[in-house]
């Protein structure tokens, strides 16, 4: 665990606050980046191509953001996904819990899973618990 790092790509600068807080709690080891769209987490995935200790093991991305959304976010990360060389675990937050939004979201391969908006401190125990993922994380809390 002590190794991990994400990337959080949400405009909500006080669910910001409240994962650093979180994962800090969990393991100070663990690096966490923030960015408040999809578009400037792009840019930093394009910028760390080469460097695959520089990019994340898991990236908690929201769905509704400016610039650029989860979903168009999801489309760019598509086309870099054959030149980024580490796997990483992408995993969707939305505050949806809807059994339509989460079976829309299973088809789409780049995902590890999806994650329903607040995630506790458990909730992210638990997600880390799956690394590395063997099959599709959906949390309960």
């Amino acid at each position: 665990m002590n190794n991990l790092s994400f990337l959080l790509i949400d405009d909500d600068e006080i669910f910001q606050f409240i994962m650093k807080n979180t994962i800090a709690e969990i393991s100070p080891d663990i690096k966490i980046k923030f960015f408040s769209d999809g578009e400037k987490g792009i840019d930093f995935l394009k910028q760390n191509l080469g460097a695959a200790t520089n990019l994340p093991d898991i990236i908690l991305l929201d769905v509704n953001m400016p610039f650029m959304d989860g979903w168009e976010f999801l489309n760019e990360y598509k086309s870099l996904q054959t030149e980024i060389k580490k796997d990483i675990n992408i995993y969707l937050l939305t505050s949806s819990n809807n059994p339509s939004d989460i079976a829309m979201a299973k088809e789409i391969s780049e995902l590890s899973g999806y994650l329903v908006k607040p995630i506790s401190k458990e909730g992210i125990k638990n997600l880390i618990g799956h690394l590395p993922t063997s099959e599709w994380y959906h949390n309960q809390y």
